[in-house]
């Protein structure tokens, strides 16, 4: 489970015999929040294959004095400073690249299979995440060509981050 936002259970044997870390930074801090709870429950039961946490950065509040472009690059540094050196850097961005859960579970294996130490996912706040950060990711991908609230992206996430670790467990597809 996540307590705090910190691994608290050992994970099980993970597919393909690597330990990938999985790490979800957003921009908000939306505790007590029903979306959050649902991603938090996900991210738990992932956790017990591959180690994952939550970071939460500070969102950077809107003022009328502040445009988006420097609320996102504010938010952008924040984010910067919770990745960690080496770290596989993945952008979730609406133009990005959509992949069915199978690609994704293919994708997390390929990590696994390739040593990888330590993945990070973004997702932006409200405004979404700064351009020259989604330029500098690894990957960029995309939940849904639609934009989505940025509480819903991360339960999304969660969710098909769970999935893809069923499938790689041969798990029926559907659960």
């Amino acid at each position: 489970m996540i307590a705090g936002h910190v691994v608290v259970d050992p994970p099980r044997d993970t597919p393909h015999g690597a330990r990938v870390k999985l790490r979800v930074i957003v921009v908000g801090r939306d505790r007590g929040e029903p979306l959050c709870e649902i991603a938090d429950e996900y991210l738990g039961r992932l956790n017990r294959t591959y180690p994952t946490t939550l970071v939460e950065v500070k969102e950077e509040p809107a003022r009328a004095s502040s445009p988006v472009d420097r609320v996102r690059a504010i938010e952008a540094e924040r984010l910067q400073k919770a990745l960690l050196p080496g770290e596989r850097v993945v952008a979730l961005d609406e133009r990005g690249k959509e992949h069915t859960s199978v690609e994704l579970a293919q994708r997390l294996g390929r990590w696994a299979d390739e040593g990888r130490s330590s993945v990070a996912f973004l997702i932006g706040g409200p405004n979404g995440l700064d351009p020259a950060l989604v330029a500098r990711a690894d990957e960029r991908w995309a939940l849904s060509k639609l934009t989505l609230p940025h509480r819903l992206a991360r339960v999304l996430l969660a969710e098909q981050l769970y999935r893809a670790a069923t499938i790689l467990r041969g798990e029926p597809y559907h659960k």
